[in-house]
């Protein structure tokens, strides 16, 4: 990234320092693959296969699984690297952006 991309994120993402912006970004690439590493085992323990479902309805049910793991772990990782405020507040985006503000106590 050259200097004029990082210091727009660190604008657009209120950030200070390089080092939130790495973290940042190692959280988005772990919690993405954790979710898609656990998201098959989970599946195949309740029985949820390409053979059992449809393989449409396996991929349904994978990606609703996969998503809503994803929003859990970006908020859990997010805490391990120090960056549990930025990643809620991404999260209490997400939630409004996908009309479930209700759901939010603010």
């Amino acid at each position: 990234m050259q200097i004029a991309e990082v210091d727009k994120l660190k604008k657009r993402w209120n950030i200070e320092s390089n080092w939130q912006i790495a973290a940042i970004l190692i959280v988005f690439a772990v919690t993405g693959s954790t979710a898609s590493l656990i998201g098959k085992p989970i599946l195949a323990f309740f029985n949820i296969t390409p053979e059992t479902f449809t393989v449409l309805g396996y991929w349904v049910v994978r990606i609703v699984l996969l998503f809503i793991m994803y929003q859990f772990l970006l908020v859990c990782f997010g805490w391990l690297f120090g960056q549990f405020e930025f990643f809620w507040n991404f999260e209490k985006k997400m939630i409004r952006r996908l009309g479930l503000k209700r759901l939010l106590n603010e």
